[in-house]
Parts: structure tokens; C-alpha cells; sequence
């Protein structure tokens, strides 16, 4: 008994002094306007919302400039990113940032032009997906260690998804009507390329959103509704949860979990609701202008 209470104590210390950096398949990353909060689903319904994280896009952070605060707004992409250390944020403004969520320290930071998706490389280095714009319609390759240098650009019209597939060893790129396979070139040397391999059409107008579901499967999400793309085949086919859904913004699904979280455009582009299915619920936000969610699972 004594052991027993001795684990449970240090878990609690463990659990305090780590702080917000330990993660779970319950912890959702919201996104929108000047803000990101995290909030424990499994607390929260309705307007009554456990949060256990938030941050402002003007709150002095250390290693980020005092004018990106006009730079990020608004917010419109909170990835969770290195085992779920950190935050992989992006404005439709014009910036990237990598956050470091239990010291709040800005890891990373770049100016880039409706900057709409971001994921993490191998070599430290972060793709990010840029939407239409004179400067973007494109896909950029940055190095940490070289906040503001493009390494690489390749053109995408209104870029909208990135997502690196690890056991591929390929990078995922949506754009307007096209879904891209990358390979990584020169990746060991100071300046790495993208390969073309693979592109697909896809069948719903104005992609919008992309996620890895698991190893063969991916989320594709367009004006009209939602589609599963296998990454074996090339083949795309609906989605049966939100398949005639229109404007679905940001959508992530558990498989093991059986567990859905997405959110849509209602107001314009952006809502105050999110929604999930199973369990089913919605929590709402009245005073966040929310764009994208993302889980830590």
C-alpha cells in the first residue's frame, strides 16, 4: 500500500512539474482570432469549457518579435507537433510559428503570406501551405535554425493542407482542386528540394483541409463535403459522416476511438461551435471567432 501511494504521489509531482506539456487523446487545440486555447473534451459542453492552456497572439513571448502579434491575426491552423510539446500555428495574415507549450518560448518564426497549413520535417525543417495571395499560391520549405529563409518553393494554388506521412517518407500537399505527393531531395544538404511524385485531382471544389487518419488513409475536406483518400490506391471516396457537409474548416477522426471532432464555417469563415460525435456534443465559444481544432491524440 505504502508503494502504491509512494507511485501515485510521484505522478502527481511528475504530472505538476511538467505542467501543460502531457497531452491527451481528450485535449483539443482550438484556433481562431487572437487566440489558442486547449480544453479537455471530456469536461466540456455547451458553454461550459474545462481549459487547461491558452495563449494570445499579444502576449510578450520570448524568442517572437512584439510586431508578428499583428502578423498572426488571425489565427487559423494550431498543430500539435513533436509529441505534443508543442504548437504549430499559422496565419491566414502572414505568419508561421512553432510554440513551445510548457515554457510559452517561440521556437520558430516566419513571415509568410496567408499562411493556411504548417507540418514538421525531418532535419527540423517545416513545410507550410500557402493560400492565394500575390506571394503565396504555394508550398515553402523552412529550416528552423533560419527563421525567414525560404529554402525551397514550388507553386500550389491556393494551398490550403500540408501533412507529413512518416511512414511514407512523403509530404502531403492540397491545394484548390489538387492533392500532391512530395519526396524529400538533397534532405542532408543546405538546400533541400521537394519531388513531385504523385497528383491527384480532387473531387470536391475548394480543398480545405488535410489530416492523416493512420498509415493508409487520409481526410480531404472541400466546399461541398468530405472525402476518405487512400494513399495506396489514389483513390478517393466519401466520407459517410460528412460527406454532404459544406465548409467543413478543420475535421479529425480517431479510428480506434470511433471518435469524430470537426468544425464548419457558419459565420462567414469562421464559427463558434465545435462538434463532436462520440460522444456526441458541441461546445461553443461566444467570444472566439474559431476556425480550426486539432486533438492530441
Amino acid at each position: 500500500m505504502k508503494q502504491t501511494i509512494k507511485t501515485i504521489l510521484g505522478l502527481l509531482v511528475a504530472f505538476v512539474v511538467t505542467g501543460c506539456s502531457s497531452f491527451y487523446e481528450n485535449h483539443l487545440a482550438i484556433c481562431g482570432g487572437e487566440e489558442v486555447r486547449i480544453v479537455d473534451m471530456s469536461k466540456s459542453e455547451g458553454r461550459n469549457l474545462h481549459e487547461v492552456w491558452s495563449w494570445r497572439i499579444d502576449e510578450p513571448t520570448e524568442g517572437l518579435p512584439a510586431e508578428y502579434s499583428k502578423y498572426l491575426m488571425p489565427l487559423d491552423e494550431c498543430k500539435f507537433v513533436d509529441g505534443n510539446r508543442k504548437l504549430l500555428l499559422t496565419s491566414s495574415h502572414s505568419a508561421v510559428v512553432l510554440l513551445d507549450i510548457k515554457s510559452r518560448k517561440c521556437d520558430f518564426d516566419a513571415r509568410v503570406p496567408m499562411a493556411h497549413s504548417a507540418d514538421l520535417l525531418p532535419n527540423n525543417r517545416i513545410a507550410v501551405a500557402l493560400s492565394t495571395n500575390k506571394k503565396g499560391n504555394s508550398l515553402e520549405i523552412y529550416d528552423i535554425a533560419q527563421p525567414e529563409k525560404v529554402l525551397f518553393r514550388d507553386s500550389l494554388y491556393s494551398g490550403h493542407g500540408a501533412v507529413w506521412h512518416a511512414e511514407r517518407e512523403s509530404l502531403y500537399a492540397l491545394g484548390y482542386d489538387v492533392l500532391r505527393e512530395y519526396k524529400l531531395k538533397d534532405w542532408q544538404t543546405a538546400t533541400p528540394s521537394l519531388e513531385l511524385v504523385a497528383s491527384w485531382p480532387i473531387p470536391i471544389r475548394s480543398g480545405h483541409d488535410l489530416v492523416k487518419v493512420d498509415a493508409q488513409n487520409m481526410l480531404v475536406s472541400g466546399h461541398e463535403g468530405v472525402m476518405w483518400f487512400n494513399v495506396e490506391s489514389g483513390e478517393f471516396e466519401p466520407f459517410e459522416p460528412l460527406k454532404n457537409t459544406v465548409n467543413v474548416k478543420s475535421v479529425n477522426y480517431n479510428k480506434n476511438l470511433n471518435r469524430l471532432i470537426y468544425t464548419k464555417g457558419e459565420i462567414s469563415w469562421w464559427t463558434h461551435n465545435v462538434y463532436q460525435v462520440n460522444p456526441d456534443k458541441t461546445i461553443t465559444i461566444d467570444s472566439m471567432n474559431i476556425y480550426k481544432v486539432r486533438p492530441a491524440w
